[in-house]
């Protein structure tokens, strides 16, 4: 049999990113159209899974795998400030004051990325259940020649369904991609399921 060689494509740039509130996270519904946001500088994102082996017979019979969330961090050139005062819980008030740092209860949103890769590949992503952790916030003073002053999001993406999954998403070099699908129509929704998947017109 011959020898197949494969060349993947490569990761070339990260594209916008989608975010949208849930009014019922446990029902998995949303505020309606998703927020995009062309900001992104750099995106990770870091699987945290714990694995414990069962021992039967004197040896190691099965290793359990269980993935508690997702970390994802995100460099941004600027961010919404209304939207990252939401994700963050604080409270404004009518009189424009916000008011910030206290207990907060931090609402559930959905986060969406984009991977653009060579060979006009690319991934779309959906993280369903996701809560705001931390937001870096430095400035330095103006200098003669313009410097970047850029802003981290730390994300937790937790399991949003009874299998424990974090995400979902499509990859365009997989054959199992449906002909046709789009940024925009991806993105339209909260993509969490089949049958959240958006139709397709041919």
């Amino acid at each position: 049999m011959a020898i197949t060689n494969k060349k993947p494509a490569r990761k070339q740039t990260v594209g916008a990113l989608y975010y949208d509130f849930a009014t019922d996270i446990d029902a998995l519904t949303y505020a309606g159209t998703p927020a995009k946001s062309e900001v992104v500088k750099t995106i990770s994102t870091t699987e945290n899974e714990e694995s414990e082996p069962i021992y039967a017979s004197g040896k190691v019979y099965d290793t359990p795998t269980l993935r508690s969330s997702d970390e994802i961090e995100v460099e941004v050139v600027a961010f919404d400030s209304d939207d990252v005062a939401k994700m963050k819980g604080e409270t404004i008030d009518a009189s424009g004051l916000v008011l910030s740092g206290g207990a907060k209860t931090k609402p559930y949103f959905a986060f969406g990325k984009v991977v653009i890769k060579t060979g006009g590949h690319f991934r779309y992503q959906w993280f369903p259940k996701c809560q705001l952790i931390t937001k870096s916030d430095e400035a330095s003073t103006s200098e003669e020649s313009p410097s970047e002053q850029n802003d981290t999001l730390t994300i937790s993406a937790l399991p949003f369904d009874a299998d424990g999954n974090t995400n979902v998403y499509v990859d365009s070099e997989m054959t199992a991609f449906p002909a046709g699908l789009t940024e925009d129509l991806f993105f339209t929704q909260v993509v969490h399921s089949p049958a959240t998947m958006p139709a397709i017109t041919p």
